[in-house]
């Protein structure tokens, strides 16, 4: 994973507020496989927006290799299915299910290399539906791999009761929502 000084070099953490970029909340307990930072096998990914894309910079571990030293395919498709996730849920303001999504692989991606994920929406087909793109470029920022997906759109209230999330994790979810 990138540290939090490499993060900061990446971003310019101390220019955020002239660029417009700001770090997107996230639970410290939360377990999620790409996004949990309380997931010590997963990617620990942590999402940042300027309020028309979001963005992630990441290094993926040894241990999520596929052949030799290339990143698995299902993790490639993990970071584009989270960096489309969450623009959909703050550019949204929607709580989400993935209904489907499309990966090309362009490039080779390595393992340890550094990666920016970057994610927007495509079009809102309705009140229920959108469609989101996410892309995944390496250091030299050539794009290695994109998708796009139709995402469903859930009010909390119907996540809850539906129950997909707990009340507490939607109530953290709350500040993004109404952002």
């Amino acid at each position: 994973m990138l540290n939090d000084s490499i993060c900061r070099l990446r971003i310019n953490m101390d220019n955020h507020i002239k660029t417009g970029i700001k770090q997107l909340p996230n639970r410290n307990d939360h377990k999620c496989f790409g996004c949990g930072p309380a997931n010590s096998s997963g990617l620990r990914m942590k999402f940042f927006t300027d309020d028309a894309s979001v963005f992630s910079w990441l290094q993926v571990p040894d241990h999520l290799i596929g052949w030799d030293n290339l990143v698995h395919g299902g993790v490639l498709s993990t970071i584009l299915d989270e960096i489309m996730s969450w623009s959909a849920i703050y550019l949204l303001k929607k709580m989400i299910l993935t209904k489907s999504m499309t990966v090309d692989f362009i490039k080779p991606v390595y393992v340890g290399a550094e990666l920016k994920a970057e994610g927007n929406v495509l079009a809102k087909k309705n009140d229920r539906e959108a469609v989101m793109q996410g892309k995944i470029y390496n250091k030299e920022g050539v794009l290695c791999a994109k998708s796009e997906g139709i995402y469903v759109l859930l009010e909390p209230k119907l996540a809850k009761k539906l129950n997909l999330m707990s009340t507490e994790a939607i109530k953290d979810f709350e500040p993004i929502l109404k952002d």
